[in-house]
């Protein structure tokens, strides 16, 4: 069984040949392709828990023609992922240039082999349409792949150390494919099939006294087992200080560890793999740009603040797409617990308004657009808050809290975060809201989707639209009037699952400097970059595939031929 790593004299841990800084997905991809290429690696996380975003998250990887999907029997290809690429994000600079995209897309299915070989399992996600399904080259089908079920008790002394999961605050053993289907299922047999199948695992793993882990917990502790099994060091409590610098090349780490500070020598190199800086006030108010953040709405990691970054900045380091976040619309009523309002905008009979009552967006687009769209609203009418506006009958069809169809928390109403009336004018007058804008909306918007149409923003036009929405076959799954008093309102904010803009790096992962030349020893991957998505998110798991994709392509470079010193070392 893997042990816990205590701590030791300076003596015998002051070399490595690779140093990952962070624990998420992509330091631990890197961590094991440098291992099992036969390098020494330690991976530093500064907080007591390992996992980062990662292990919080859904735990989905959006990696194009990966082999899971190939088993699963779904084609795709290289070339439709670089047209989606080009299609969707665009010129962008260099954080999406094509010879990053090329190696994303090609290194991606060898790093899903790679660890399908180290014995971890991943499942393919059927119907997980990719957020822009309906642009050149996008997949209806879905290009989402997730880890199974794992027992955390396989880790044992570690099973301890890991970042609480998605799961643990729904309280079921539930996958990231599955979790759509949970609160809709009364909605149809295909929901109600799924959301049994959890409840039964859930109660079996009880049963059996297992920590079942699902979504990023899952990939998060695979991953981790893969590492400690081979020899892969791991520091828990030990945060940068600084990185050490030979003749402009980066050979190692400064950090702290039981109150100690150390140096660490890096043979081959060292990556930042630490996460942005989302919960960064000062950073988010100096780079915020047009969509002005200061943090107070992520749900990022606790950690993601950012020292990391700002070491390689005080080298030199080029950044980008410093103003970019992964936006997550988040109604004010509490995420993943005491309500699901935070599904509602993918659903009939919902509308998100600004303060002129006025729709601004395609309320069923993927957070990260829906978020964008509330910050460019914002300049010209107040959408930092919006609204989202239901009627009764959306109360009725719908579970608000874990299992329970129709009726809210009380205390949603009473403390005043959802509002209720029985007219619209009144609706609006609680809200600050222009009674007369919002009436004038819902009357256009209720016409048209009594047809099942949106002429105005496309909503229920594209698979990933549809795939999130009501699954029973009587009703539009993304449209529906909304008609039927009461009705409600609740305040929504940008929110993020962490920042995106960093760290400019070249196909190799290698951190570039302000003349695009690299910075010798020094690679990046994940949140700490400007990502190689830009400013889109493009299908579930998009930020994870990017963080471990780059942070394998690091390692490979790192501990191959084309990444040691002219001395050989």
């Amino acid at each position: 069984m893997a042990r816990r790593d205590s701590v030791s004299s300076r003596a015998e841990h002051d070399t490595f040949d690779f140093v990952v800084v962070g624990s998420g997905g992509g330091a631990l991809a890197a961590a094991l392709a440098a291992a099992d290429a036969g390098a020494t690696v330690l991976v530093l996380e500064k907080q007591p828990l390992i996992g980062g975003s990662t292990c919080m998250s859904g735990g989905m990887a959006w990696v194009p023609d990966n082999p899971v999907m190939r088993a699963a029997g779904v084609h795709d290809s290289y070339a439709d992922a670089m047209a989606h690429f080009e299609a969707v994000v665009g010129d962008v600079g260099p954080a999406s240039s094509y010879e990053r995209r090329h190696a994303f897309l090609t290194a991606g299915p060898e790093m899903v082999s790679f660890l399908e070989r180290l014995g971890v399992r991943l499942v393919y996600c059927p119907g997980y349409a990719d957020y822009y399904s309906n642009a050149k080259g996008g997949s209806d089908s879905g290009r989402g792949i997730e880890a199974v079920p794992f027992d955390g008790h396989a880790l044992g002394e570690w099973s301890d150390k890991l970042q609480p999961g998605l799961a643990k605050s729904l309280g079921m053993a539930v996958m990231t494919n599955e979790a759509r289907f949970l609160s809709h299922y009364n909605r149809s047999a295909r929901a109600f099939a799924v959301a049994a199948r959890v409840a039964t695992r859930t109660v079996a793993a009880r049963l059996r006294r297992q920590d079942l882990l699902t979504n990023g917990a899952s990939l998060i502790a695979q991953m981790l087992l893969a590492a400690l099994q081979r020899g892969v060091t791991v520091w828990t409590d030990a945060p940068l200080d600084d990185l050490l610098v030979d003749d402009g090349r980066v050979t190692g780490v400064r950090v702290t560890r039981a109150g100690s500070s150390m140096d660490i020598a890096a043979r081959r190199g060292v990556l930042l793999a630490a996460g942005g800086f989302a919960h960064n006030r000062d950073m988010r108010q100096e780079y915020g740009g047009d969509q002005p953040n200061q943090g107070k709405w992520s749900i990022s990691n606790p950690g993601d603040t950012g020292e990391a970054m700002q070491t390689a900045m005080r080298l030199g380091a080029k950044t980008d797409l410093m103003d970019e976040a992964w936006w997550l619309p988040s109604p004010r009523t509490g995420r993943f617990g005491q309500s699901t309002l935070d599904q509602a905008r993918q659903r009939p009979r919902t509308i998100y308004v600004d303060a002129a009552g006025k729709r601004f967006v395609n309320e069923s687009n993927s957070y990260m657009e829906v978020g964008k769209a509330m910050y460019a609203r914002n300049k010209t009418a107040q959408a930092v808050p919006c609204w989202l506006i239901f009627d009764d009958r959306y109360r009725k069809r719908y579970a608000h809290v874990r299992s329970h169809p129709g009726w809210f928390p009380r205390d949603l109403l009473k403390s005043g975060r959802l509002k209720q009336a029985w007219t619209l004018p009144d609706l609006a007058n609680l809200c600050g809201i222009d009674a007369p804008g919002l009436a004038e909306t819902v009357e256009r918007f209720n016409e048209f989707a009594a047809r099942g149409e949106d002429p105005d923003y496309g909503r229920g036009e594209s698979a990933y639209n549809r795939c999130l929405g009501d699954p029973n076959r009587n009703v539009h799954p993304c449209l529906g009037p909304i008609d039927e008093a009461p009705y409600y309102a609740v305040e929504v904010v940008p929110g993020d699952i962490g920042t995106c803009g960093g760290l400019v790096t070249d196909e190799h992962a290698r951190v570039v400097d302000q003349d695009d030349q690299p910075i010798e020893g020094l690679y990046a991957a994940g949140n700490i970059t400007a990502t190689v998505m830009g400013r889109h998110y493009l299908g579930p798991g998009a930020s994870i595939a990017n963080s471990m994709v780059f942070g394998y392509i690091a390692a490979r470079h790192a501990v191959s031929a084309t990444g040691r010193r002219p001395d050989g070392r």
